[in-house]
């Protein structure tokens, strides 16, 4: 087995199409944080969008930040 290097152009970021709304909502939450075995608070940003297509909001997270880390 080999391995073959192939060379992939960058595309330029699309915008969002108009219409289209896009936020973004951030929760601090506790959550079980599994290296310190204890719960902690935690903040989570999600990114919430309208799919005209399907008629309904989809939701994902986008990050999530430990708050002792940010002190």
């Amino acid at each position: 087995m080999s391995a073959t290097a192939i060379e992939i152009e960058s595309l330029p970021a699309e915008s969002f199409p108009k219409g289209v709304d896009t936020h973004w909502i951030t929760e601090n939450r506790i959550l079980w944080n599994m290296q310190h075995r204890k719960a902690e608070e935690c903040e989570l940003v999600y990114e919430v969008s309208w799919i005209p297509e399907v008629s309904a909001w989809r939701s994902f997270l986008r990050s999530q930040l430990w708050v002792e880390a940010k002190r």
